[in-house]
């Protein structure tokens, strides 16, 4: 695991060891499913990108990748978001499998599923490395997950606080009171 945790973190949720093993785990059985199918990986950015990355590398089918970024309105109301960065190439007729770090509330994969499908893929589904279905307000079809948590900030493998701890090979509940 490397050198000791950072005095915000609380305690490791999961090692980078289970990490590894469970993103495997949904690697094969993404594999099983889109067999001699073409897939694009969308990931959405920052978060995202680690999990992608470790993801696309343990899937044993040829994948293309992109890249959307969303943003929110200030003040406005949770899964008010924008598109920041929009993909680089179009996904008519296209398995399409959006990346998430974290599926949380609900509101904002939502949207992006919405947009997606506007889009008219042949197929749209959501891989996401967390699942915080406690907190969820907008049901939304999670199609492969690898872990659920519980309702507590986490930090690690592409998910920061304040853009930091996104490199932590771990996945950690922090406590934000204790600072960086």
């Amino acid at each position: 695991m490397g050198s000791p945790a950072p005095p915000a973190i609380d305690r490791i949720l999961f090692t980078e060891e289970q990490v590894a093993a469970r993103i495997r785990e949904v690697a094969a059985e993404i594999g099983e499913k889109y067999r001699e199918r073409d897939l694009k990986l969308i990931a959405v950015l920052k978060g995202a990108v680690f999990f992608l990355t470790e993801l696309a590398r343990a899937i044993e089918i040829p994948v293309k990748i992109d890249f959307l970024s969303i943003s929110s309105f200030r003040g406005s109301a949770p899964g008010m978001v924008r598109i920041a960065k929009d993909l680089d190439e179009p996904i008519q007729n296209e398995d399409v499998l959006l990346i998430e770090d974290i599926v949380d509330t609900g509101f904002t994969t939502r949207f992006l599923l919405q947009t997606l499908a506007g889009r008219e893929p042949r197929s749209l589904a959501i891989c996401t490395l967390l699942d915080r279905t406690v907190r969820r307000i907008v049901q939304v079809p999670v199609e492969f997950r690898c872990f659920e948590i519980p309702d507590r900030f986490v930090v690690g493998c592409g998910l920061d606080y304040r853009q930091h701890y996104r490199n932590l090979r771990y996945i950690a509940a922090m406590n934000p009171d204790k600072g960086i």
